[in-house]
């Protein structure tokens, strides 16, 4: 399936392909375009609009489109519940309700600098992501 948000990707644009092609559809094909142009070329190529005004898959209340993901494709797995407060933390400006969220922003900010290209800088951001889902289930079987 394609899957297409805006381009210049941040915190839950890349928890939201990471959970995607991990959890959801490991076959995605990621698209991204300027916000201006999501939902039209999402309805041109029958792609899948997420994190983006107007979009069914995009923040919702006190949710981030993280969070949204989850909870429309009832993923229970304790360790990404653990990973969606951080992201959720990191995306919606509430630093103060994880205390991994401010390094995970920073990380964001770091990674957009360092690679500008979307694509590019999933590739490395992935591995970030892969990492800090592995602590979250050393996590959550501590807890």
């Amino acid at each position: 399936m394609k899957w297409i948000t805006r381009s210049h990707v941040h915190v839950d644009r890349v928890a939201c392909p990471w959970l995607i092609m991990r959890f959801i559809d490991s076959d995605a094909e990621l698209m991204f375009v300027p916000k201006s142009q999501v939902l039209a070329v999402a309805e041109k190529e029958g792609a899948i609009a997420y994190d983006t005004p107007g979009a069914e898959l995009h923040h919702r209340d006190d949710l981030c489109t993280f969070d949204v993901l989850i909870a429309e494709y009832e993923l229970v797995d304790k360790a990404l519940l653990r990973l969606a407060k951080i992201v959720n933390a990191a995306d919606t400006d509430n630093l103060q309700n994880d205390p991994m969220a401010a390094g995970l922003e920073a990380i964001a900010v770091g990674f957009g600098l360092r690679f500008p290209d979307d694509f590019e800088n999933l590739e490395h951001q992935f591995q970030v992501y892969d990492a800090l889902y592995a602590w979250c289930r050393l996590d959550v079987a501590g807890n």
